[in-house]
């Protein structure tokens, strides 16, 4: 069962590798070191967390993002460990986030590398369309 969850300090092996692999990162950071994924965690164990475990089975695949973009919206996104890659995982999170911002009434955002094709793919598959760029990134919307 996919789910998502707030992170734990257990996270962080699985973390680490996921922050630290090149082909994850290449579209977003440098790969991290164990000292800025450490401080990644610690940001994520906050009270309020704007970055969530992702599980299948209770195994960390990856992680989401979902929080405020702007006064009426709510950037969502995800990083997926390479194993995990082309088996759904990335639209099936994204339909959860969708259905939350929904719930919430809030539209929906996702921004990306302009080279980030696969992520473009999966925004146009759930009904976001360009609009424009931000500081880089493209950005998606969905009203």
């Amino acid at each position: 069962m996919l789910t998502i969850r707030k992170m734990r300090e257990q996270d962080f092996g699985p973390l680490y590798s996921l922050l630290s692999d090149p082909e994850v990162m290449r579209f977003l950071e440098p790969p991290y070191s164990k000292e800025r994924t450490r401080a990644f965690l610690k940001t994520a164990l906050s009270d309020t967390p704007p970055v969530y475990a992702a599980d299948m089975d209770g195994a960390f695949i990856g992680y989401v993002i979902y929080h405020a973009y702007d006064e009426n919206s709510m950037e969502i996104g995800w990083v997926l460990a390479r194993d995990y890659w082309g088996m759904g995982f990335a639209s099936a999170l994204t339909k959860r986030m969708i259905d939350q911002a929904r719930y919430e009434g809030k539209s929906i955002v996702i921004e990306c590398d302009p080279g980030q094709e696969i992520t473009k793919r999966i925004a146009v598959r759930h009904g976001f369309a360009p609009s424009g760029t931000g500081d880089g990134p493209d950005i998606y919307r969905l009203s």
